[in-house]
C-alpha cells in the first residue's frame, strides 16, 4: 500500500484560498476543503478546531497572496509614484481577485474572522497608508497632518472606486478606475504643494 498524504496545514489554507477565489467566503467550509484535498474532514478540524480560526488564518494567508508582491512593486520608485503604484495594485485586486477583495476589504470581520479588525477604535482613528505616508514625508518638505489628510482622502476615493467595480458588474474598467484614482489624487497632492508632473500613462502604461 501507498504512504497516506500528509495533509499541512499549507495544504488546507491552498485549498480554502481557492475556493475563496472562485465562489467567495460562503464556498470555505470543512467539507468543500476536504473534497478539493481528497481526505477526509479529519485533518481540517484537527489543524484549525473551527471555521472560525481557519478564517482568521485564511486571512492572512489571502491578504500575502494578494498584496505581498506591493513591497517588490514599489521598491525604486519615487513616494508619488509609489503611492500611486499602490492604488493601482489596490484597484487591481478588486477587478482581479473580486471574491478575494471582498472578504479582505468589505466584509464585516465579525462576520468572517469573529472580531473587529480595529478593536474598540474607528477605522478613521488609523492611518490609512502608514508606509506612504512616511515615504512621501521623507522626500516632501511638507508639514505630515497635510500629506496624511491627502493619503487619507485618495485612499477612501480609491475604495469608493474599488466598490464601484465590485458591484456595478465590472462597468468601470480597471484602467479607467486607476486613471480616475490618478487623477484625483494628484489634485489632492497638488493642493498639498507636491509637484503635479506626472503622466498617467508613461506611469501606468499597459
Amino acid at each position: 500500500m501507498g504512504r497516506k498524504t500528509k495533509i499541512t496545514k499549507g495544504m488546507i489554507l491552498q485549498a480554502a484560498f481557492e475556493l475563496l477565489e472562485e465562489s467567495g467566503i460562503g464556498a470555505v467550509a470543512i467539507k468543500q476543503i476536504a473534497s478539493r484535498l481528497g481526505c477526509s474532514t479529519q485533518p481540517v478540524s484537527w489543524q484549525f478546531g473551527s471555521m472560525t480560526e481557519l478564517k482568521k488564518e485564511l486571512y492572512v494567508y489571502a491578504a500575502g497572496k494578494m498584496y505581498s508582491c506591493l513591497e517588490e512593486k514599489m521598491r525604486g520608485k519615487d513616494a508619488i509614484e509609489a503611492f500611486f503604484i499602490s492604488g493601482v495594485h489596490y484597484l487591481s485586486v478588486a477587478c482581479d481577485h473580486p471574491y478575494a477583495f471582498r472578504f479582505l476589504n468589505v466584509d464585516d470581520p465579525m462576520e468572517t474572522i469573529g472580531e473587529p479588525l480595529y478593536g474598540d477604535n474607528s477605522i478613521f482613528s488609523f492611518q490609512f497608508d502608514k508606509e506612504a505616508l512616511k515615504i512621501l514625508t521623507e522626500q516632501y518638505d511638507i508639514s505630515p497632518d497635510l500629506l496624511s489628510e491627502m493619503v487619507r482622502d485618495t485612499v477612501i476615493y480609491t475604495h469608493g472606486l474599488a466598490m464601484m467595480m465590485l458591484f456595478d458588474g465590472h462597468r468601470l474598467p480597471k484602467k479607467e478606475a486607476c486613471r480616475m484614482m490618478f487623477n484625483m489624487g494628484m489634485k489632492l497632492a497638488e493642493g498639498v504643494g507636491i509637484p503635479a508632473d506626472r503622466d498617467f500613462e508613461a506611469l501606468f502604461s499597459e
